[in-house]
């Protein structure tokens, strides 16, 4: 059986634990906050086996060593990013396969937000672990890479089947809603998933995980190469260049 177990933690992050079963392996996924992440897997009963980092930032890598030094547990990360993960392991690509017990999870690039920034996708479970690649609503910023770069990697997690389950790191949904229906006023799957947002944050409930068939129909970042949203923006027919500019109108809201 296969388990995750989420947990908000440092002022907006969310730490996710993975779990098989079957082996009793548990997968760190990022390291925000190490002494959160070993109290919430004592709470559960499951001791932590593997780190795997989606990329460098002290948001998701900081809390590697303390944990290592707690359970000796295996740290798997970005190879571009080698020299930045602590106490990498193993350093993965797109086309590498990392395993939880009998479960696969596929290593995907996705870089822009940083350069080796990597998503983790689970084809038996459905589910993605898409770090700051992708948010509800939503994109990372486009740190180190560049725009045209940030559209190819959201491509590539386009192409997910659209049942999947992403998880992304952080709580920003609200924000990012009151953004998106300024860039895509008349999209009435958008205004509905707004009114759910802000119900959900009003009771202080989670927004993610999302489903990636909703981000699909929603996510102005995602939603580059339709061609009403090009013509809005100015770029018909550009897809990376309406991606910039939806990027730019956020980086300044």
């Amino acid at each position: 059986m296969f388990q995750i177990h989420q947990f908000p933690c440092l002022n907006d992050n969310y730490g996710f634990l993975a779990h098989d079963s079957a082996s009793g392996e548990t997968a760190a996924i990022d390291t925000p906050d190490a002494q959160k992440y070993l109290a919430e897997a004592a709470a559960k009963g499951w001791t932590i086996t593997q780190i795997w980092n989606t990329h460098w930032h002290p948001d998701h890598a900081g809390g590697n060593l303390a944990i290592r030094d707690a359970t000796a547990c295996t740290i798997t990360g970005p190879a571009a990013e080698a020299e930045k993960i602590p106490g990498i392991d193993r350093a993965v690509k797109t086309g590498d396969v990392v395993k939880l017990g009998n479960i696969e999870a596929k290593v995907i690039d996705v870089p822009g937000h940083t350069l080796g920034h990597i998503a983790y996708h689970l084809p038996t479970e459905s589910v993605a672990f898409v770090g700051d690649a992708v948010f509800a609503l939503g994109c990372g910023r486009v740190f180190e890479g560049n725009p045209k770069m940030m559209w190819q990697s959201l491509t590539r997690l386009k192409g997910l089947p659209p049942e999947t389950a992403l998880y992304c790191a952080h709580e920003y949904t609200a924000s990012n809603a009151r953004f998106a229906v300024t860039v895509d006023p008349g999209n009435e799957a958008l205004a509905a998933y707004v009114n759910e947002i802000n119900d959900k944050r009003a009771r202080n409930e989670w927004t993610v995980p999302t489903q990636l068939s909703r981000e699909l129909a929603t996510n102005p970042f995602l939603r580059a190469d339709d061609p009403a949203l090009q013509a809005a923006m100015g770029h018909p027919g550009d897809a990376a260049a309406t991606f910039a500019e939806i990027r730019g109108r956020k980086d300044r809201f």
